[in-house]
């Protein structure tokens, strides 16, 4: 029975990238996943039946090496967070709150920052400079890679391009930050449907409506997937934030107390590096609002 990999799913079918090259094979679940409360996910590695007609059927899902529930899709090891230097401007604390859900799915992470070539026409342009070297910097000091592109001029795609291959990545960020215009700049010809930027909200709208894995060129799959309104942590308890915290969880062993939240117990390793300098303000302050954040909806629900 042939492999293959699922590259999209959309209304009700899935189309399978078969191992040997082929073009994609349209394919109906089989109604066995329905009963065993199970649906096949965009990169899931499967075993299918071509059929007749064009239309196959998946029947088997081999087993996956990581699941995402939102965006719903299988077998990634990169998730690629992608932020712009300008409209919408850059906003560390849902960058830390993207690296919390990816941390606490032990994947790896690749920030891109884009609009690199919109800067010259911020109202403060050196501002928004060093402020994005200012935060490059924290966060290779924390052990994230970043690249800095311009997908209008070509900035910075090949090295981009070079960090992706042979990977399986998903692309994550806000709407309007440019992942969809990434995507075409990465895969010439491509011409996915790219947004305006609202003037009203700051943000752009939606324009891709499905979950679909892309060849890039060199290697590698990219996922492009619709834009997240909003990341909660009612999947984390209080005790997990902490440790998605690349240098709070290095930093722990040294707490006085096993199970430390770092907010008021005494013997704090992490406090105590806060205060010599050693972890940057503003990640402890993202720390301690995500924590009120998932107090608050432990309270609501």
């Amino acid at each position: 029975m042939p492999e293959g990999i699922i590259v999209k799913a959309l209304s009700g079918y899935y189309y399978v990238k078969p191992d040997d090259g082929g073009d994609a094979v349209r394919c109906r679940a089989r109604g066995v996943f329905k009963v065993r409360g199970v649906s096949p996910l965009v990169g899931d590695r499967v075993r299918f039946t071509a059929g007749v007609g064009g239309e196959g059927t998946v029947d088997e899902i081999l087993p996956r090496t990581s699941e995402l529930v939102r965006p719903p899709v299988a077998n990634v090891d990169l998730v690629v967070l992608v932020f712009s230097a300008v409209r919408p401007e850059l906003n560390l604390a849902l960058l830390d709150k993207f690296l919390v859900h990816v941390e606490h799915r032990r994947l790896d992470a690749l920030l891109v920052f884009t609009k690199m070539d919109a800067i010259g026409q911020a109202p403060d342009p050196e501002r928004v400079r060093e402020a994005l070297e200012n935060a490059r910097r924290l966060y290779a000091s924390i052990g994230y890679a970043s690249v800095a592109v311009s997908a209008q001029r070509g900035e910075g795609i090949d090295e981009l391009r070079e960090r992706l291959a042979g990977r399986i990545g998903v692309l994550a960020g806000q709407s309007g930050v440019g992942k969809s215009t990434l995507l075409n700049a990465l895969v010439p010809g491509l011409a996915l449907e790219t947004g305006e930027i609202s003037d009203r909200l700051g943000r752009g709208r939606h324009t891709t409506r499905h979950v679909e894995l892309i060849s890039l060129p060199g290697g590698g799959l990219l996922a492009d997937t619709p834009g997240f309104s909003q990341l909660d942590f009612q999947e984390l308890g209080v005790d997990e934030i902490g440790s998605c915290f690349r240098e709070f969880r290095e930093l722990a062993a040294g707490c006085k107390f096993r199970g430390c939240t770092h907010v008021s117990e005494p013997g704090c390793a992490v406090r105590e590096a806060l205060d010599n300098g050693e972890v940057a303000e503003s990640r402890y302050r993202h720390y301690v609002e995500f924590l009120a954040e998932w107090k608050e909806n432990r309270r609501k629900y």
